[in-house]
């Protein structure tokens, strides 16, 4: 189980690297904005739309891996059962000061047995 957490946890940080990359290398559609005023690129504001083009859809795959791994990563981190918890020590912490009392008071009550025997 450690080991498929371990793949998707990759799988997560190399889809968010991807997705960072691809966003990064597209062109904005608010560049083309000053051109569309004189240059009779288009009739709309913005540009043509078209389609898209492989960058937006590589960069949608990169996406819906990324929120599958989170997924993955939510369920796995919700089914984990754990060997060792912080309550589970509970029980010897309330038992050790008990045991600890004890031992202290058997100490001091033979040590003040033994301050009565010393001559004076």
């Amino acid at each position: 189980m450690q080991n498929f957490y371990t793949l998707v946890v990759v799988v997560q940080v190399l889809s968010a690297l991807t997705i960072i990359g691809l966003v990064l290398l597209q062109h904005g559609k608010g560049a083309d904005m000053g051109a569309s005023f004189g240059s009779g690129a288009s009739g709309s504001l913005f540009g043509a739309t078209g389609s898209s083009n492989f960058l937006s859809k590589s960069t949608g795959i990169a996406a819906a891996i990324f929120f599958g791994a989170t997924l993955a990563l939510t369920f796995i981190g919700g089914h984990r059962t754990s060997s060792v918890g912080v309550m589970d020590n509970l029980s010897s912490v309330k038992t050790a000061p008990a045991a600890a009392s004890a031992a202290v008071s058997a100490v001091s009550a033979s040590a003040a047995g033994q301050s009565n025997q010393i001559p004076k």
